[in-house]
């Protein structure tokens, strides 16, 4: 009996050691959480690193005011197609899947910046004359975004060439097979555009084997005013 009574009085002592144990146990915890509340809410805010601000379609600065913000490039050999944005809205890419092989063609509102129409061209086995009767629906006043794909010069014709320089553009006399280019004109403009980029064709500098790099432009088109 003694020895069943010692061994009672040891699990008792047992269990209350244990009891004291995890008492101080889960009061470490309460006071550590409570502490690293306080010390959260005493602690001075930092913020994290600055991010810079972002513009319109990703341009580096932002338009004045009655501008409106355009960033585009012409396609990458005969694998991904051109893309062009404009305030912000991706008018024409691969994933809109309005784009495809020749002259990509964006009609834009010149007053309001809205989109009228988009078309592409195919200037390796297509018509060219569909491409001039398109240039010939075009109105005084609209603002006119063009980039390459592929191939787009083989079958262009003098007619063609012309009304497109009458737009604005002055590389598109010497525009030649898979060269890359990209242009922004209008209907009615005065003097040549200041936003064009072309690349010639040359086996010893393309950057893809039998296609020039692609071609990057950024900017704002003032909007008409009359």
């Amino acid at each position: 009996m003694r020895f069943g009574g010692v061994l009672k009085l040891a699990a008792v002592v047992s269990v209350f050691l244990f009891a004291v144990f995890l008492a101080f146990q889960l009061l470490e915890i309460n006071m550590d959480f409570n502490l690293g509340n306080i010390f959260a809410r005493s602690a001075p805010f930092e913020s994290g690193p600055t991010r810079p601000p972002r513009y319109k379609c990703g341009l580096s600065k932002p338009c004045p005011e009655g501008h409106f913000a355009f960033k585009m490039a012409s396609g990458a050999a005969s694998v991904v197609g051109p893309k062009i944005c404009l305030e912000d809205n991706i008018v024409m890419s691969g994933v809109k899947n309005n784009v495809g092989r020749g002259i990509n063609i964006a009609l834009i509102n010149g007053k309001t910046g809205e989109l009228i129409k988009t078309d592409f061209f195919d200037m390796w086995a297509g018509d060219v004359n569909v491409l001039i009767k398109f240039l010939k629906t075009i109105e005084e006043g609209t603002v006119v975004m063009m980039a390459t794909f592929d191939d787009s010069a083989t079958k262009l014709n003098a007619e063609a060439r012309k009304m497109i320089a009458d737009l604005g553009s002055s590389s598109i006399t010497t525009l030649g097979f898979r060269d890359n280019w990209i242009f922004v004109g209008g209907k009615g403009i005065k003097t040549k555009s200041p936003f064009e980029q072309h690349i010639k064709n040359n086996a010893e500098t393309n950057k893809y084997e039998g296609w020039p790099e692609v071609l990057e432009m950024e900017g704002c088109i003032p909007a008409r005013q009359e």
